[in-house]
């Protein structure tokens, strides 16, 4: 069998390696320190459901919930009330709270079930308190959900498409407290790199001190770059903001094929190498057959049906072959080597587990 999707990789892969690096915006490769998301979560109530809610006799926190928020509403049940509702569904509500977000902002939020509640279609979810991991309430959230999914049962039948669990709320909660980002505020600023590399650190401290002048910025470690920032906070943002344009070219990554046991997926960048070596390649195949005979009595007899079943097995081995892959200095000639052994995506797994072993391989396997 062979790998199409491999040969376009390695066309592509003899493409990049014609021309030049490739350069990217230092926003594209790094992140500056502080700037980020803080999740926000919340346990709330899912009202005005068209029966699809939760069965409360087998989620009693839902009940708890409902009882909880009519007492606070200045409802007061009757001890030992055995509510039996429909039409409500207990939910998780998740966010994330965007960096320099003010008080009044609106924020998007999803809205999960969390019981056994056959949809959340057509509901609206009850004023929630949004927290953070520090157990402070950041956001109120409240409004009609958008589900994007729709189903129907009939006769023992049901269709669904998509998901009818879980929904959204766009704007669906408003920020009632701010998280204070101290920005340059102490003279300087980190730059992380998403990607650990010593050569693309100093590629970047060169690139802004080339356009902002000498000893602006200097790397901390591999993943690092301290960068000085202006003092007023609009000439600050306008720096910022142009560090944040300048391009560089990234160090070409480390070697590495990556492996999806489940779906027998491999991807491979184009710094991996393969040295001289012979794989042996060959398939044992096993085939089970299993046939049905009925055997009828005659009519007004007294016999029983007997249903028996004869069952054929057979095993195929097909023969190895022992196949020398040449030395392969670019991505092109690795895909080459790999699709003359024919193996199907399952057997490659193994066979490039068994290069890598043997030292033939120069790449790190990672199987995810």
């Amino acid at each position: 069998m062979t790998f199409p999707h491999l040969i376009l990789l390695a066309a592509l892969a003899a493409l990049a390696l014609a021309g030049p690096a490739q350069a990217e915006r230092i926003k594209d490769i790094a992140s500056m320190q502080g700037v980020r998301n803080n999740q926000l979560v919340g346990y709330g109530l899912v009202v005005g459901l068209d029966g699809t809610g939760d069965q409360t006799t087998q989620t009693p926190f839902t009940t708890q919930s409902i009882k909880n928020m009519l007492t606070n509403l200045g409802v007061n049940l009757p001890a030992g009330t055995n509510m039996q509702l429909k039409n409500v569904a207990a939910v998780m509500v998740t966010a994330d709270l965007p960096a320099f977000a003010q008080a009044g902002q609106g924020i998007d939020i999803t809205v999960s079930s969390i019981g056994n509640a056959k949809s959340l279609r057509g509901g609206t979810l009850v004023m929630t308190p949004l927290k953070g991991a520090d157990g402070k309430v950041y956001a109120m959230a409240q409004g009609s959900l958008a589900v994007s999914g729709a189903g129907a049962a009939a006769g023992g039948s049901k269709a669904q498409i998509n998901h009818l669990s879980v929904g959204r709320i766009p704007s669906g909660a408003t920020v009632e407290r701010t998280v204070a980002t101290a920005l340059g505020e102490s003279g300087s600023i980190n730059l992380e790199l998403r990607q650990s590399d010593f050569t693309t650190a100093s590629r970047v401290v060169d690139a802004v001190n080339a356009r902002f002048g000498k000893d602006v910025a200097r790397a901390v470690n591999g993943r690092v770059i301290a960068v000085r920032t202006p003092v007023g906070e609009s000439e600050r943002v306008a720096f910022l903001g142009a560090v944040e344009s300048l391009d560089v070219s990234p160090a070409q990554a480390m070697a590495k094929v990556i492996i999806n046991a489940r779906t027998g997926s491999v991807v491979m960048n184009q710094s991996v190498t393969l040295d001289r070596s012979a794989v042996s390649h060959g398939n044992l195949s096993v085939v089970v057959r299993t046939t049905s005979n009925v055997s009828q009595p005659e009519p007004l007899s007294r016999g029983q049906t007997v249903v028996t079943q004869d069952s054929e097995i057979e095993i195929t081995a097909k023969e190895g072959e022992v196949m020398l892959l040449k030395p392969s200095a670019s991505l092109a000639d690795v895909v080459k080597a790999l699709n003359s052994i024919g193996a199907t995506p399952q057997d490659l797994l193994a066979i490039l587990q068994a290069l890598k072993a043997s030292g033939a391989l120069h790449a790190e396997l990672e199987v995810i």
